[in-house]
């Protein structure tokens, strides 16, 4: 791996960390695991006793090699982030989950995190770093496809199945597959395309696909609830209608030779139309799909 290339990644990581207010730093040890583990229990609204990762693999995947590690406000444990490497060897990364705790969320911590992440794996020969985040989150879509710069590969509906903690409940666990190329992380423009119509839209405050309106069309936009995580406390059935709306519209879109090619917080997701697939042209939008 080109020298310049880990320092500079190392620099803006503990750039990123000193404007966020925190120190990262890789975890060793059951304590520090068992404060992860803690964490990831607190932003998940999952209990104690049940993290969506235990402490006892945090301390496995540390000392096999793997990357886990803390961001610290002072002496406390205030994010964390957790993968292992997969094929082909060690040349890609699996980040299975990050997060931080809710009451210094907006301070740039996450994106610090995922800066340190980068560094390190370009230090340890890691070419690409892979994650999957839910396409309803804004915040972490405008992290990943824009500052970070990673790219969309794939739409997986459901990905976990039934899912029980606080963040999630009673709702499908649809994920984006995002792939991060360290050498080439480049932040994308946060500006939405001039004149693209929307593939969703709202109609009485319900979100419905909108795919007719793309027939000449090379770019289009797909929208995203401005906080779905309240939503689902406050009307669980709506946060689904978004789920089975936006589901509808990318799998379509996707398949018709369709790409993300970032995401506008004005806007939502930017498409472009790349090529039309043989016999896959744009779907028309079937109403059987707006039930809840």
């Amino acid at each position: 791996m080109d020298p310049g290339l880990v320092a500079e990644a190392a620099a803006g990581a503990r750039a990123a960390a000193t404007a966020a207010g925190v120190e990262i730093r890789l975890l060793h040890g059951a304590e520090e695991m068992a404060a992860a583990a803690a964490a990831m229990a607190a932003v998940w609204g999952r209990e104690t006793d049940r993290p969506p990762m235990d402490p006892g693999l945090l301390v496995a995947l540390g000392h096999s090699g793997n990357y886990v590690s803390g961001a610290f406000a002072g002496a406390r444990l205030v994010g964390t982030c957790a993968g292992w490497f997969h094929p082909p060897a060690q040349r890609s990364l699996h980040s299975h989950i990050a997060g931080i705790l809710p009451e210094v969320a907006g301070r740039g911590i996450g994106r610090a995190l995922k800066l340190h992440q980068r560094a390190w794996g370009l230090e340890h020969g890691v070419r690409t770093i892979t994650w999957t985040f839910d396409p309803l989150v804004a915040r972490n879509a405008y992290i990943n496809l824009t500052l970070l710069g990673a790219d969309l590969v794939e739409y997986l509906p459901d990905l976990y199945g039934p899912m029980t903690d606080g963040l999630n409940a009673g709702q499908a666990s649809d994920r984006l597959l995002v792939s991060w190329d360290l050498a080439a992380a480049t932040p994308r423009s946060d500006d939405p395309p001039r004149g693209a119509p929307a593939a969703l839209v709202l109609a009485d405050g319900r979100p419905l696909p909108a795919l007719d309106a793309l027939a000449r069309a090379r770019e289009c936009t797909v929208a995203v609830p401005s906080d779905i995580e309240a939503l689902r406390r406050t009307d669980p059935g709506l946060a689904t209608a978004w789920r089975t709306a936006q589901r509808a519209v990318f799998t379509g879109l996707l398949a018709s030779g369709w790409s993300v090619t970032g995401f506008s917080r004005v806007a939502g997701f930017r498409l472009r139309l790349h090529h039309e697939l043989p016999g896959h042209p744009v779907p028309e939008h079937d109403q059987s799909d707006q039930g809840e």
